[in-house]
């Protein structure tokens, strides 16, 4: 179990600059999107304004960030479990100036520390994180993007990328360094990306997170800011998928890919998989009657357990939106309504607020109810990486469980 060390800290500005393939590059200031946090009636919380964009969340003192932690362990009463602080921030960790000092006085509590998503571009001498590592670091997750110090530098603006690859090598001979690539098509796909890979095996890295490029709306980008950059289209998802798969069969070391997808665990939607068929019995039967809408990415998967399970009165609608926690009401606006059956249930974490999504799902004048899924349904690479296949289906039960629950309460029959 991991608990947040929060430093804070503001995408292109505590990272020492946006990265080229940035997430946050190009962001415009946008309405409130509204999520499932909101208030009734009202559009607009602190999760879905100020929380989307991580704007307003300067780098935090250290006696602060150790504040929050030490209530964590006090009010949540798991000091006696098996735990693990993982430093992390909206901002690069590794450009927080407190670090060192940070985890000094987290090693105080004898609790390994696990050093959340850096570029490592803060690091001016790899010196550091031999530092980290004697101050309890045994787990670091680090963007890559290539061993190339040229692309590094060009593509991710580090200052001192011979220094930044130093400290990875560091980490990987040292702790258990989760290597991370957002694939850039004809940058560090091909050639580049085998070339990076024999240097983490080398290296005796422990994992490496392959991350589709997102360039469009679709893909993923909500905030007004695509493209983030112009002229490159990302690698369709079964060129991704199956990229991921080579890359894993080829090295020795752990390959996932998100959105998809993990070759040893079968995420996400390993309950879809026939040869897990036999899990399918631990999910409770389907009484209700109601329309699933989701991703494109999700929604043959999902359609493919509920035929399983014999769930003839639910369907699965497939938005245009790679990632259904990132469906916005203009993704329900362009479906047809025709169908969507009486009862729709929506991703617990899309940034729709309910009276949009009741206001729109019924602009046929039907009357519909609209309840909220799970938050949900799988696990991709990011989290599925230090698990095994046993572990993401336990969790797929539990979430699929919730979901048919989610079903018969909502679209429970003979109530309309």
């Amino acid at each position: 179990m991991q608990i947040v060390a929060d430093v804070g800290g503001i995408p292109g500005k505590d990272c020492r600059g946006f990265c080229k393939y940035c997430y946050f590059r190009k962001v415009k200031e946008v309405d409130p999107l509204g999520c499932k946090n909101c208030s009734p009636g009202k559009i607009g919380c602190s999760q879905c304004s100020e929380g989307v964009t991580e704007t307003k969340n300067e780098f935090k003192m250290p006696f602060f960030v150790m504040s929050e932690v030490q209530n964590t362990l006090m009010v949540g009463n798991i000091r006696d479990k098996d735990l693990k602080v993982n430093i992390s921030g909206g901002g690069d960790v590794s450009c927080y100036p407190h670090l060192e000092e940070l985890s000094n006085t987290l090693n105080q509590f004898q609790l390994p520390i696990h050093l959340g998503y850096t570029s490592g571009k803060g690091i001016d001498d790899s010196g550091i994180a031999t530092r980290l590592i004697n101050s309890g670091v045994d787990e670091v997750t680090f963007t890559l993007f290539a061993d190339d110090p040229i692309l590094r530098k060009e593509w991710m603006g580090d200052p001192e990328p011979e220094e930044s690859l130093k400290a990875a090598r560091i980490f990987a001979e040292s702790t258990e360094l989760h290597a991370a690539t957002v694939l850039i098509p004809g940058i560090n796909d091909g050639d580049v990306l085998r070339q990076t890979c024999t240097t983490l095996e080398n290296w005796g890295t422990k994992a490496l997170i392959l991350m589709r490029f997102a360039n469009t709306t679709n893909q993923g980008l909500i905030l007004g800011n695509e493209p983030v950059i112009k002229g490159i289209t990302p690698h369709p998802i079964d060129e991704f998928e199956k990229l991921v798969k080579e890359i894993n069969k080829e090295f020795n070391i752990r390959v996932t890919g998100t959105p998809v997808c993990d070759p040893e665990t079968g995420a996400p939607f390993a309950l879809a998989k026939d040869e897990n068929d036999i899990y399918l019995q631990f999910i409770q039967e389907v009484t209700g009657e109601a329309t699933i809408i989701t991703s494109k990415i999700a929604a043959p998967y999902i359609s493919k357990i509920f035929k399983k399970i014999g769930a003839d009165d639910v369907n699965v609608v497939a938005t245009g939106k790679d990632i259904a926690c990132l469906i916005t009401k203009e993704d329900l606006e362009a479906l047809d309504l025709g169908d969507v059956k009486e009862t729709a249930i929506i991703p617990g974490r899309s940034f729709i607020h309910q009276d949009d999504a009741e206001r729109i799902l019924n602009l046929d004048g039907k009357d519909r109810v609209v309840g909220r899924g799970p938050e949900k349904l799988s696990l991709d690479g990011e989290m599925s990486g230090t698990l095994t296949e046993e572990n993401v289906i336990e969790k797929e039960i539990e979430f699929f469980r919730d979901l048919v629950e989610a079903i018969n309460f909502f679209g429970m029959k003979g109530i309309r």
